[in-house]
């Protein structure tokens, strides 16, 4: 008996698409680039807060993909995303894979201190515990997450994206334009974006005496007489960016902008920016924005088209390594 090594793949089913209720607008726009439809499927609540979820068309044997970005309220759309890829594996789906653009509890990644738990661990335990075979992802506040994953993970960047948004008025501009790291951490991220704009970057240094707050201590680099583009992989109560934004105009930049994958926006976040001198905050659409937290100043980039490119590469064995 001859064997045809093609064989030896496994073939992936027919892509379908679904969504929880995160960010019902990105998965629209994911199901638009790749020409398809959403899935049918019903999620409701319990009086007493359950969730309950029905999926209303078989999916057995296809290759799944759940759109459910694990923001606020992140408890509720985490277990959204669970029970859903739980439905997934009990209707005999061929692959479930979860597209979680923004990733809750990232940012609990290690321990600091005793009897602490490492958060970003346990999410993805639970992940792959309910079934998920594969987890795609946006912009990571700590990368080592990927290691935390048995499963194959693919991290993305909307670096390119949020850069290109400058190409016209700052690109190759090295005396007008800097980009600005708001801390040690952020400076990879600060590099990748300067390199696109073939510009200098800036390293702020500060100290956090609690969470959520920041000092600046000094700024690494030139800024002064310069435009400013701070680079940070997300905004939550904007009190370090805009203190960063603060410091950089009272010491000498023109004018400050914010450039970040996932605009989380909590607590007075939206008030500090509506207060504050940046001239324009960047992101992406990873996190759906409400109206009620919409700003003249707040423009959002859609990453639609390079999940449905890296879910058609997925889908067809064809390689991603170019869209990282």
């Amino acid at each position: 008996m001859t064997s045809d090594s093609s064989q030896s793949f496994v073939q992936r089913g027919e892509l379908k698409l679904l969504s929880g209720n995160a960010n019902l607008k990105l998965a629209q726009s994911v199901a638009d680039s790749l020409g398809i439809s959403i899935g049918e499927s019903e999620i409701e609540k319990f009086s007493d807060g359950e969730i309950k979820i029905k999926i209303n068309e078989s999916i057995r044997g296809k290759d799944v993909y759940i759109m459910q970005p694990t923001s606020s309220p992140t408890n509720d759309n985490l277990m959204e995303l669970l029970i859903m890829i739980d439905a997934c594996r009990r209707a005999s789906a061929g692959y479930v894979n979860a597209i979680v653009p923004y990733y809750g509890y990232a940012r609990q990644d290690r321990k600091t201190r005793g009897r602490e738990p490492i958060t970003a661990k346990l999410v993805a335990n639970l992940l792959t515990e309910a079934g998920a075979d594969r987890v795609i992802t946006m912009d990571l506040h700590a990368g080592q997450i990927q290691g935390y994953f048995d499963i194959p993970v693919d991290h993305f960047s909307a670096i390119r994206l949020l850069a290109s948004h400058f190409k016209d008025k700052a690109y190759d501009k090295p005396d007008e334009w800097v980009v600005v790291s708001p801390d040690l951490g952020g400076v990879r991220r600060a590099r990748e974006f300067s390199d696109y704009l073939k510009l200098p970057i800036a390293i702020i240094e500060k100290r956090r005496p609690m969470p959520n707050v920041s000092e600046v201590m000094s700024v690494i680099g030139e800024f002064k007489g310069k435009h400013a583009i701070l680079v940070d992989d997300m905004v939550d109560t904007a009190g370090t960016i805009t203190n960063a934004a603060q410091y950089l105009m009272e010491n000498g930049a023109k004018d400050v902008y914010i450039a970040a994958t996932h605009g989380v926006f909590s607590g007075p976040a939206i008030e500090r920016l509506s207060d504050s001198n940046v001239k324009e905050v960047i992101i992406t659409d990873t996190i759906e924005l409400p109206d009620d937290k919409k700003l003249d100043k707040i423009v959002q980039l859609g990453i639609g088209p390079l999940l449905a490119e890296a879910i058609h590469r997925i889908n067809t064995y064809v390689s991603i390594s170019g869209l990282f």
